[in-house]
């Protein structure tokens, strides 16, 4: 099986040689850039399987997140993955609202890093080997798995991968009730409640594109969520 490839964005060489050799430590092919501009321009030629950024980039302080909006253009179902020392929640919402998968404090270890990075691996190769139906229809939602794609009235809407696992952990079981920790345990990323709250709020936004009239997510407070019937 190829090697996974990674790219890392970070401004401090020395930190970059740090995650670059832990990641390399673990099997994976990893390419380092310290500049926005520069690591825009190398990504809008060839994608790498995961992309690592640092919100802060030299003379950019949101150099950033500038850079995940322009992956999102690029592809909705790259995985993104914040590794930032801003870690207030006011960044932590910016950053998963602008489509990144994860968003981590530079506090963590290497280990929990790595765990991280392999969860999203994870949920994007259970798209290649479900054991479930290749199918889910409820109503106008059609979700097909093996290709992680969503659609709504027979259009497409563009998710994360870890939007695409929370529809489907929701729809499975229309108008049974998840809960934010069962909704991080389908989805297999490990967040607080904040920001669970925060896909959510996304997710609806994407639908609304779609159809204005969209309102199949509902809020059960104190709760949870769920798929109306």
């Amino acid at each position: 099986m190829p090697k996974k490839h990674i790219v890392i964005v970070e401004d401090e060489p020395s930190i970059l040689a740090n995650y670059q050799a832990a990641l390399e430590r673990q099997g994976y092919l990893t390419q380092g850039y310290n500049e926005l501009h520069q690591a825009k321009k190398a990504l809008a030629d060839t994608l790498p399987d995961l992309v690592i950024i640092d919100v802060g980039l030299g003379d950019e302080p949101d150099g950033g997140f500038e850079l995940c909006r322009f992956l999102r253009t690029q592809s909705e179902s790259l995985p993104l993955l914040f590794l930032t020392a801003r870690d207030n929640e006011f960044d932590m919402v910016s950053g998963l609202r602008l489509g990144a998968d994860d968003y981590l404090s530079k506090d963590i270890s290497i280990p929990h890093l790595l765990a991280r990075v392999a969860a999203l691996f994870r949920r994007q190769d259970l798209s290649n080997h479900s054991v479930e139906e290749n199918t889910i229809k409820q109503g106008d939602l059609t979700i097909l798995t093996d290709n992680l794609q969503i659609l709504w009235k027979s259009k497409a809407i563009d998710l994360t991968v870890t939007e695409f696992w929370m529809i489907v952990s929701l729809a499975r079981h229309k108008g049974h009730v998840k809960t934010r920790d069962q909704l991080m345990s389908d989805a297999n990323v490990y967040v607080d409640e904040s920001t669970i709250t925060s896909h959510i709020k996304r997710i609806r936004k994407k639908f609304q594109l779609v159809d204005s009239s969209f309102n199949c997510i509902d809020t059960v407070h104190g709760m949870g969520y769920r798929w109306k019937t």
